[in-house]
């Protein structure tokens, strides 16, 4: 199910927030203040975030901001006491997908959580191929060539490229990738994303030694030129 991380810090709405969440099967994560917030926004696979404007340590709008410079495909639903309409659209502007105005329904909640979390799915299976040099990728069929060759690609081969694609021209760092392709919310050893890398390399580079799409930025992770 769904994991959703909500950033709050009045005990009574975290109460009831988690209770009618996870009466509708969802996980819930919570975070007290802002900065813990950023944290696991960052660090675990979370997919919706539930953020008060008015935080300790870290305002709402800050997070957002983080939050959507790191994860920019999360969806992200502000709450809100205050219904002043600058407010709003400055959570808007930062990158919010949606926002509800306390006290508000729980129905109308897990609406805006429903329909935020469709786009958010919606985006991510429009991404049906891609082609990089004489390299061609069908997300949706699993199939790959290169030259006008069949590629074997592996399942996890796909979700990396996939995940690279989605995050073209951007460093992308190794926890971040295992986070994506694997579903980790701990990382035991990232050499594992380095050694598929490798494997990768041989596979779609003319020259693996020299790598033209899949390039190494020492000291943060990997990019994607194509």
């Amino acid at each position: 199910m769904p994991l959703i991380l909500i950033v709050e810090d009045e005990v009574d709405m975290v109460r009831g927030l988690r209770f009618n969440l996870e009466a509708r099967d969802y996980d819930v994560i919570v975070a007290e203040d802002g900065e813990k917030g950023c944290e696991l926004a960052l660090t675990q696979h979370v997919d919706l975030v539930l953020l008060d404007l008015m935080l300790p340590k870290r305002d709402g709008y800050e997070v957002c901001k983080v939050i959507r410079k790191a994860k920019p495909d999360l969806p992200i639903v502000m709450l809100t006491a205050r219904a002043q309409e600058n407010e709003v659209v400055l959570g808007l502007k930062l990158g919010a997908d949606d926002y509800v105005t306390k006290p508000f329904g729980v129905a109308e909640l897990v609406a805006r959580i429903e329909a935020a979390l469709r786009r958010a799915r919606a985006a991510d299976e429009s991404l049906g191929g891609v082609e990089f040099g004489d390299v061609t990728i069908d997300f949706e069929r699993h199939t790959a060539s290169k030259g006008g060759e069949p590629l074997a690609l592996t399942p996890k081969e796909f979700e990396i490229l996939r995940y690279f694609v989605k995050n073209r021209g951007e460093v992308v760092t190794r926890d971040s990738l295992l986070e994506a392709a694997w579903g980790y919310t701990s990382y035991p050893n990232s050499r594992t994303v380095d050694a598929h890398i490798v494997k990768l390399r041989q596979k779609i580079e003319d020259d693996p030694h020299n790598p033209r799409y899949l390039l190494t930025v020492h000291g943060r992770g990997y990019e994607f030129i194509g």
